[in-house]
């Protein structure tokens, strides 16, 4: 692999990494379109490169997340009670999401995700705060969360952080304590669609050599590399801010990731 490649790579790890800790969310959105951009660099053929940049972008996400988890548990920032209750729902949400993502029309789905995200963040930034009886649904409820959060997740290719912050946060869980537990979440999205793109993508022609499926092993390895060692310091970085402080940055980059899924869904060549 060229030496610009490799610090290419490294770079988009390291911002990705520290992203990933400050934030809680996977990375997916952030990296794919930059992966887009490099792995077309490195030869990869058009009607494979966007499938095969959200397939090794999900696979990131399985390393960002443990390092991000551990740097936020030393602060016993992570709620497992909520991810042992909505993973069972993101892991069937996360498998179903690229089948529903096929049935519809890419450019509706983007405009409803870019919206949805939107007021998201129009309500962080501006404070608006949830009513004080809110809380988090029971069992059922927790079910259909996770299995909704899995399918927007497994459509765009994320970690899910973008649309678990703020269903958290909505059922008056601490900012702190919702970035945390959305790095924890982020793993069973990463491991359900990284299996998915293996087992799809192993008769797949046309890949790379280096390619598992439909990840490519060495984006993986420099990209993992970087991130593991950069998120630790965004997850400190995450606990130092102050609440209000944290929201507005949370806010500010749902923005950004809304512009990604337009841009990336009506803007790109479809997925074959």
């Amino acid at each position: 692999m060229d030496i610009s490649l490799i610090l290419a790579f490294l770079a988009l790890g390291a911002a990705v990494g520290f992203a990933a800790g400050l934030l809680g969310i996977g990375g997916g959105l952030l990296l794919t379109p930059f992966l887009t951009l490099l792995l077309t660099v490195k030869g990869v053929p058009p009607e494979r490169v966007v499938h095969m940049a959200i397939a090794t972008s999900l696979a990131t996400i399985l390393f960002t997340s443990a390092a991000s988890v551990l740097a936020h548990q030393q602060r016993g920032a992570v709620s497992w009670h909520v991810v042992r209750v909505l993973a069972p729902g993101i892991l069937i949400g996360s498998w179903i999401g690229p089948w529903v993502g096929k049935q519809l029309n890419p450019a509706a789905l983007a405009i409803f995700f870019a919206a949805f995200v939107t007021i998201s963040a129009a309500q962080m930034l501006l404070g608006k705060r949830p009513a004080a009886s809110r809380d988090l649904p029971g069992p059922l409820g927790m079910f259909a969360a996770g299995g909704v959060i899995g399918i927007l997740a497994g459509l765009v290719g994320a970690g899910g952080g973008f649309v678990s912050v703020p269903f958290m946060t909505w059922c008056n869980v601490k900012i702190h304590v919702a970035v945390a537990t959305s790095a924890a979440l982020g793993f069973p999205i990463a491991l359900a669609g990284t299996l998915a793109n293996v087992f799809y993508g192993m008769k797949a022609p046309g890949l790379p050599p280096g390619s598992l499926g439909f990840v490519y092993l060495p984006a993986l390895l420099v990209i993992s590399l970087a991130s593991m060692s950069t998120a630790p310091l965004g997850a400190r970085t995450a606990h130092r801010l102050p609440v209000n402080d944290l929201q507005k940055v949370f806010a500010l980059t749902l923005f950004v990731l809304a512009a990604t899924m337009l841009y990336k869904v009506c803007g790109w060549p479809s997925r074959t």
